[in-house]
């Protein structure tokens, strides 16, 4: 009986195991990855340092909302994942309610127009003013 048991428990432990494949691993196909390209930009106050914590905002050139918005991380730095193909973006900061430790007030500057062609990385920055 302990032997039927435990062929039993065997069994329902693989069944759950399996269960939880998504149905491509199951298959054995790995499971492929869709194309797109990435838009990396770094923000920078008006003094050349980085600035943590600034909200990107990012929208097709074509169309007037932000469709991604993404936070610079500690050394300044955000990254994006587009679709790939032949298209422009419109970066820029946000600093609606951002207020630096300093008090010191700081501008959005200009937006950057990014090109897309296909599959590829695009970098830019996003400079500040005081």
């Amino acid at each position: 009986m302990p032997q039927l048991f435990s062929v039993l428990a065997s069994a329902v432990i693989l069944l759950v195991a399996v269960a939880g494949l998504p149905p491509r691993t199951m298959a054995g196909e790995p499971e492929k990855e869709k194309p797109y390209a990435l838009i990396f930009g770094t923000v920078w106050d008006p003094d050349g340092h980085p600035v943590y914590g600034v909200r990107v905002k990012i929208r097709r050139a074509d169309q007037k909302k932000a469709r991604w918005e993404v936070y610079s991380n500690h050394v300044g730095e955000f990254a994006q994942r587009v679709p790939a193909g032949k298209a422009d973006y419109v970066v820029w900061a946000d600093l609606k309610d951002y207020k630096l430790p300093s008090g010191k007030h700081l501008h959005a500057g200009p937006e950057v127009t990014v090109h897309i062609d296909n599959d590829e990385r695009s970098d830019i920055g996003l400079h500040l003013n005081w």
